[in-house]
């Protein structure tokens, strides 16, 4: 009997070794399927196409990369304020979506890609609205996205500035933030540059404020455990600028706003 059941312990143990490479056998041949968390409200970086599917500068590099290091790309559209959660929690491999490159996140442990683009902060208003300055703004309403850097300037930074205003209405899109001021329940807009100029672009009831309030880079964030996935990506992209796949994307209409501030275009 004994014998009998040391007969079985070896026999299940195999199948389970047998089963266990056949396992690795059927996704030894898949494609690797990287997941880019984006911001789904955010042109002309990443945003919902006319077509219904995703597009935008950031989403079209990412693409590519994918394309030339023969990976399946997945889009997961991320809530901005819950990014890194999202990130940590392996529901996307980076968040690549105009992310500004923050000390706090290098000291968080997060490994963050080389710059790619220089932005500044800047403010949105009605065209008629009289405000030409940021000191026009005291005792007025000022919309922000959550979780954008913009935010923490408004905390940190520009906190004095910030101290002037009426009050600020945080919002969970750009698109809210602009709906709020087109709608008149807030005075301005304090929002990133190439996202302003994208969304004013061809409203002659809107106009950016000539103020630049905040200069930052953009970057791709991956998780602590992911310096390997950040250099691979970043060689797929270097690789990009050099076969001028990278300069044929930036050169589309859509991109012209942001076309002079793309770092790998414009620093050498």
């Amino acid at each position: 009997m004994k014998k009998m059941r040391k007969l079985f312990c070896l026999l299940l143990a195999l199948c389970m070794v047998f089963a266990l490479c056949a396992c690795g056998r059927s996704t030894a041949g898949e494609k690797k399927t990287f997941i880019m968390g984006i911001d789904p409200e955010y042109p002309p970086f990443s945003y919902l196409g006319d077509d219904g599917s995703y597009t935008g500068f950031d989403v079209e590099v990412c693409r590519a990369v994918c394309d030339s290091l023969g990976w399946e790309l997945q889009i997961f559209p991320v809530n901005w304020e819950e990014k890194l959660i999202q990130l940590d929690a392996n529901e996307c491999d980076c968040v690549w979506s105009g992310m500004t490159i923050l000390d706090t996140m290098k000291d968080a442990g997060y490994v963050i890609s080389a710059p790619y683009y220089d932005n500044s902060q800047v403010l949105v208003v009605k065209a008629d609205s009289g405000l030409d300055s940021s000191s026009d703004l005291a005792g007025k309403i000022v919309a922000v996205q959550l979780g954008t850097s913009g935010e923490a300037l408004l905390n940190d930074d520009l906190a004095d500035l910030a101290s002037t205003f009426g009050s600020i209405l945080t919002c969970d899109s750009f698109l809210k933030c602009f709906t709020e001021l087109e709608g008149g329940a807030v005075d301005a807009v304090f929002v990133d540059l190439p996202v302003a100029a994208s969304y004013v672009s061809g409203k002659d009831s809107l106009k950016i404020i000539n103020e630049s309030l905040g200069a930052e880079q953009y970057g791709i964030a991956f998780r602590s455990s992911d310096a390997e996935l950040c250099a691979q990506v970043e060689a797929a992209v270097a690789k990009l600028v050099a076969d001028g796949t990278y300069a044929k994307i930036a050169s589309k209409s859509e991109y012209a706003e942001i076309v002079n501030n793309l770092l790998f275009l414009n620093n050498g």
